[in-house]
């Protein structure tokens, strides 16, 4: 079978056809259109259609607006009637007349899946259009409608029609919520509302099978679902289900959630014709969801965590105090102290609390010139935090009593530093009380003591010895940090 010459038959087409590109200029005519207009081919191509032809007014409107419809839905659009001026011909006096048209803009895709070109047929109806108009100024015989005035009524429908199927179009176009179609067994793109293309990041779906357009929803169950959808013809609604997209061709999967209803389009014969896919993204509000539960996971731990560390300081300050008053004094004082780290914690969200701000709320009601801090800006994790706010002051409180803080005389330094051995880094503190009273070790274990061992050495892994000299304790902390 002999090749057709395509290019060939578009030159023999007796009807007026050109191509347009995205910009509106001219990439081909046929030698119809080339007669119509009584303009040479080579004046045209690569010539903007409104320069050649210019129309500011309504016509021009209408004709740049069926043009820009086409681009944006990538369907074809009908113009039943426009009236455009044309040049004449030298030969026929020259000069611009008023010509009647019915035009069809028909999209040609791109590999991209975008409208590349825009084909024109157009069919002069001028003679046809003046006999109406002839035919509206005479008085039709009594019940009888001419012909032509049925056309003209038809005609005015047809309009009619085209705008409302435009604002339509336009509504669908910019909904909120993103909405696709879907037709035919491969399921393939046949509209796509904005809200859908920024869902999947702006890429060309329309006239793809929903497995080529989006790939990586393969694996997901999504084309299963539609599939069942078309086979049932139930529908199928989604709460909250995650997808991951590639809406970024060079960036990674990105995991979004959405609640959406599939929806069978039923044909005249009750088989399923298509889908129609309706929903909105809600990754938003499961997120702040997420967020809202882990933030109350946190806050139960952290409830659990402070009720069991009171209730350990409680029967700790039983066991060592004489008598109810002392039980009192040391029980609200460790409680004190335990609501100081905690305000810490809560300014930074309970994120951290830093080192320095935790041995500061123990020193300063006892004056600056009584203590000397020394190390490095240093976060610590609310255990940490806590931990060391309670052992601080137990060692505040006791130099207070009994140490370096008693006297005029007597100072408190505190260094620490972070060191980064093979286990990881961490942290070392040293507490050094000097010019105190004479200290000596106590004959049995304290509040303090029971502390190191139960906080420090059991839950965070850490260690601390105490060393009582003749001027104050020594105390050496030695815990890990997190990585």
């Amino acid at each position: 079978m002999p090749k057709i010459d395509f290019h060939a038959l578009f030159d023999a087409l007796p009807s007026p056809y050109m191509v347009l590109d995205r910009e509106l200029r001219y990439v081909e005519v046929n030698q119809a259109y080339v007669d119509t207009l009584g303009r040479d081919r080579d004046t045209l191509l690569g010539q903007p259609i409104f320069e050649m032809f210019p129309d500011p007014g309504e016509s021009g409107r209408l004709l740049r607006a069926s043009f820009e419809r086409v681009l944006q839905t990538g369907q074809p659009d009908t113009m039943a009637l426009i009236s455009y001026a044309i040049e004449r011909p030298a030969s026929e006096g020259g000069g611009m007349q008023m010509r009647y048209w019915s035009a069809v803009h028909t999209p040609l895709f791109g590999d991209d899946g975008q409208v590349a070109f825009i084909v024109q047929n157009t069919v002069d109806v001028t003679e046809l259009q003046t006999l109406k108009q002839q035919a509206s100024s005479e008085a039709p015989a009594p019940g009888e409608t001419s012909l032509l005035q049925r056309v003209l009524e038809v005609q005015q429908a047809n309009l009619s029609l085209l705008q409302e199927t435009g604002e339509l179009r336009d509504i669908f176009r910019q909904a909120p919520g993103f909405m696709a179609v879907l037709t035919g067994p491969d399921l393939t793109f046949t509209l796509a509302n904005d809200a859908y293309q920024q869902l999947v990041g702006h890429r060309p779906v329309i006239g793809l099978p929903v497995d080529a357009a989006l790939p990586e929803v393969r694996g997901q169950g999504f084309v299963g679902l539609l599939q069942s959808v078309m086979a049932s013809r139930e529908p199928f609604i989604g709460r909250a289900v995650g997808v991951s997209l590639q809406r970024t061709a060079d960036g990674p999967p990105e995991e979004r959630f959405v609640d959406f209803i599939y929806q069978p389009i039923l044909g005249a014969d009750g088989q399923a014709a298509g889908v129609f896919v309706e929903g909105s993204d809600v990754t938003d509000r499961v997120r702040a969801e997420q967020q809202q539960k882990l933030l109350l996971d946190e806050l139960n731990h952290r409830v659990k965590n402070t009720l069991a560390t009171v209730q350990s300081i409680a029967a700790q300050t039983l066991r060592t105090s004489p008598d109810p008053v002392a039980f009192r004094q040391a029980f609200k004082s460790r409680l004190l102290a335990l609501s100081a780290t905690h305000d810490l914690l809560t300014a930074s969200s309970w994120r951290s609390a830093d080192l320095r701000d935790i041995l500061l709320a123990e020193f300063r009601p006892h004056g600056v010139e009584r203590y000397r801090l020394e190390g490095p800006d240093l976060a610590l994790s609310p255990a940490r935090a806590l931990a060391l706010g309670l052992l601080f002051h137990e060692l505040a409180t006791n130099a207070a009593k009994y140490g370096a803080l008693s006297s005029p005389e007597g100072c408190v330094r505190v260094h620490w530093s972070v060191e980064s051995g093979q286990g990881g880094d961490r942290l070392v503190i040293a507490w050094t009380e000097e010019k105190g009273p004479k200290v000596s070790a106590p004959t049995r274990r304290g509040f303090g003591s029971r502390l190191i061992e139960r906080s420090l050495q059991g839950e965070l892994g850490g260690e601390a010895t105490l060393a009582y000299h003749a001027d104050g304790i020594q105390c050496r902390v030695v815990l890990p940090l997190d990585a």
